[in-house]
Parts: structure tokens; C-alpha cells; sequence
């Protein structure tokens, strides 16, 4: 999965990115941890999951902005359904969105703006029952209000 974006031709998937911890803490306050993937870098996030033929559970990648941004993202060349989850300023959930297409062009919004993107393995926002104002912590995280 990667940004909405096409300055060169992607063909593989990239190699597997640095690795952090993360912690949703729903509402009820049970905390739900993940290993993460940071794509930090304009490429690495333009790629994102392209290619990649599964995502393990309670893995994902996560996606962080300099600045908060409306976020654009897209399925092209991702062949694994996902969940995004996408992050405010406040290291809040700000919008879920479930089960995206595999190889959909079509772009998702972050319907506002937003710090970071989390994809997750389709079906994980579901069966954590995962809701928008749901806190979420990790070091790539760090400089947000908490």
C-alpha cells in the first residue's frame, strides 16, 4: 500500500523496513500490541506493501507525516486486503478504514488531517473492535501529544 503517487515504475516488494513497537488502547482501556514496520522515507512509504503476499497478525506497517496532512492512500500493486488506521495529532484514532480492495486504484481519504497511517491485516480493527478516539503509542510517535 503506498501513497497515491506514480514518479517511477515499483516492481518488487522492498525489503522488510525497521521494526517498533505499538500499542492501541481501546476504550475499555485493554491495550492491543502490534510490531510495526516505519516507513519513513518518501520511497519506502510510496512503496509501502506493494507486493507483499501476507501480513502477519498483530504486524503492520505505519506511515508518519512531518506535519499533519489530509492522507491519500491507494491499493495499487498490494495484493493483501488491509485495514487503515489513521492517526491524528493527538495519537488518536482519527478514521478506520476496513478491508480495503487488493489492486484498487481508488483512493482512500484520511477525511481530515492526520499525523500517520497504520495498516493492519484486514479484519484486525473488527475483531479488536478498534474505534475512532482509540489512543495509540510508539516510539515513531514520539513529539505528539500523548
Amino acid at each position: 500500500m503506498g501513497i497515491a503517487r506514480a514518479e517511477e515504475t515499483i516492481t518488487e516488494a522492498q525489503p522488510p523496513l525497521p521494526e517498533v513497537a505499538l500499542t492501541i488502547t481501546d476504550q475499555a482501556g485493554r491495550g492491543h500490541d502490534f510490531k510495526v514496520e516505519v516507513a519513513s522515507t518518501p520511497h519506502q512509504q510510496e512503496v509501502g506493501e506493494m507486493f507483499r503476499k501476507q501480513i502477519l497478525p498483530d504486524h503492520g506497517m505505519l506511515f508518519v507525516w512531518p506535519t499533519p496532512q489530509s492522507s491519500a492512500m491507494w491499493m495499487r500493486n498490494t495484493f493483501v486486503s488491509l485495514d487503515m488506521v489513521f492517526i491524528d495529532d493527538q495519537n488518536r484514532i482519527h478514521a478506520i478504514e476496513e478491508h480495503t480492495t487488493p489492486l484498487s486504484e481508488g483512493i482512500i481519504s484520511s477525511h481530515g488531517p492526520v499525523r500517520a497511517v497504520l495498516e493492519l491485516p484486514a479484519g484486525t480493527a473488527e475483531k479488536l473492535g478498534l474505534l475512532v478516539g482509540d489512543r495509540v503509542a510508539s516510539e515513531a510517535l514520539a513529539g505528539g501529544v500523548h
